[in-house]
């Protein structure tokens, strides 16, 4: 639609210049035909705008469609009720009946929706099971003795049939459990590292503390330890355990592996200082099950001019069992199908294809996100844009936007408009494990980045469900999302 000022602008050209068709006609009948057709042609193409007039339509455009979607967003907040939908299901651990629940209640609500090419693409999961036994108990000849909070770490293998009991080696590094490889054959290693609270970025200090988590039992087996124990990455103090992903090295036996609520942990270091030959009992009854087949979940709006061309708004499906897995990340998932629908309701079409895709398997592997850029579909498609959500549903704060200043002035005639949804910065980063691989076809990779500083109180524990996520909040990324994916659909930036 041409903006009001420019019919404006264009009526008083034609007034100053030919006050009636009369003064072209008696330029053509003078014999001035040259004149007349040179006068004509320069009424019909309309003004020639300045560079800072186009950026100001430009500006005046989107503000306006931006308005459009934050208003039809806040009034009707319906993230927060397919959150709702996608949590119904319990926790979605990849293979288990509730992801498949969660892949066809996904699939009928984009369906219901009105998207288009809704469809399934297969990706083979890993199956693993919690079991039923899972339990820890402190023993001191000295203190007494006490129940501990604790999980089985996603991937680990059992206890012996009955449980394990050894004395606790207590190590704050890698570096310690070296020192210190004489003491530790034959007992638990408990790794007590908290995350650094003087890191602003929570994403930062997670990724610290992460690796003991993920690599601390093979290190434990690989100076004769039989199990370990890990405490858990919050910076809360409290009695719930977090679980996740731990990572086996081949070269090592396979030990059985947990984490320790935070309370705990202080609680079982204090002890240690007491009576160093206290013991832990220690019983998980966890498994690996054959693969099974699952899904990604796909839904869009194709671009009425360029379809092949895509802007992906990307999260995932699948979460841990200990809770229900709202902020990570069905929180995404209602926000990326929500961004589709805002688009939809606003009576936006875009030049490029707008894609939604809910990732199967991002906890266990990423092995939808592998699946999703393997597939044989791709090869007739362009990614030019990925955005992925996974950082829970908290209120955004600022986009993470490519890879170099180049990118970023790709956002930059929109910039303040970006701002007037709420975001405080725009810069390099973003991205995640599912959409990494379509940065090499070519795709710039972002995420709209929310406030993180609570995000790990709920991280991968019994916390994490819905009442956590706060629907205003929730939307306001959808809105964003919304936002960002059309600009990025029709604008000539690429």
């Amino acid at each position: 639609m041409i903006p009001f000022k420019y019919h404006i602008n264009q009526r008083k050209y034609y007034q100053r210049h030919f006050p009636s068709l009369l003064s072209l006609v008696i330029l053509l009948l003078c014999g001035s035909s040259k004149l007349a057709i040179s006068s004509f042609a320069s009424i019909t193409s309309g003004p020639s705008l300045g560079i800072q007039e186009k950026k100001e339509v430009v500006v005046t455009q989107y503000r306006d469609v931006a308005l459009r979607i934050k208003d039809l967003g806040l009034k009707e907040e319906r993230a927060h009720e397919f959150l709702k939908i996608i949590t119904s299901v319990g926790g979605r651990l990849t293979g288990s009946p509730q992801a498949e629940k969660a892949v066809e209640l996904t699939f009928s609500l984009m369906k219901e929706l009105g998207l288009d090419q809704v469809r399934k693409e297969p990706v083979e999961v890993k199956r693993w099971v919690r079991g039923e036994r899972e339990k820890a108990r402190l023993l001191s000849s000295k203190l007494g003795e006490k129940d501990l909070a604790i999980c089985a770490l996603g991937n680990s293998v059992a206890t012996p049939q009955g449980g394990l009991k050894a004395k606790v080696l207590e190590v704050q590094s890698f570096e310690a459990l070296e020192a210190f490889k004489e003491k530790a054959r034959g007992r638990i290693i408990f790794y007590n590292v908290a995350m650094d609270r003087t890191l602003l970025d929570s994403f930062a200090a997670y990724g610290r503390a992460a690796q003991f988590r993920v690599r601390g039992a093979s290190q434990a087996a690989r100076v004769g330890a039989v199990a370990s124990l890990t405490r858990s990455l919050t910076f809360r103090l409290d009695s719930q355990p977090h679980t996740g992903q731990m990572i086996y090295d081949e070269k090592y036996p396979q030990i059985p592996a947990a984490a320790i609520s935070s309370l705990d942990a202080e609680l079982l270091s204090h002890w240690l200082q007491k009576d160093p030959d206290l013991e832990v009992e220690l019983e998980l009854s966890c498994q690996t099950l054959p693969p099974v087949i699952s899904a990604n979940v796909i839904g869009q709006i194709t671009g009425k001019e360029k379809p092949e061309e895509i802007i992906l708004l990307g999260a995932h499906l699948d979460s841990w069992d200990l809770g229900d897995g709202a902020h990570d990340d069905a929180a995404g998932c209602a926000a990326v199908i929500e961004a589709l629908r805002l688009i939809k309701a606003a009576g936006l079409r875009p030049k490029r294809t707008i894609r939604a895709v809910l990732f199967m398997d991002e906890e266990f592997g990423g092995t939808g996100g592998r699946a999703y850029a393997h597939a044989p579909e791709r090869k007739q498609e362009k990614h030019l844009v990925a955005l992925e959500q996974d950082r829970g549903g908290f209120l955004p704060l600022g986009l993470g936007f490519g890879r170099n200043e180049r990118d970023l002035q790709a956002l930059k005639s929109v910039e303040n408009v970006l701002r007037e949804l709420g975001l405080n910065w725009i810069r390099n980063g973003g991205g995640g494990v599912d959409i990494s691989l379509l940065a090499e076809q070519g795709a710039l990779l972002g995420s709209v980045i929310p406030d993180s500083q609570k995000y790990f109180d709920y991280h991968h524990c019994r916390l994490d469900v819905a009442a956590a996520v706060h629907p205003r909040e929730l939307e306001l990324q959808a809105i964003l999302l919304a936002f960002l994916a059309y600009f990025l659909g029709v604008e000539n930036i690429f």
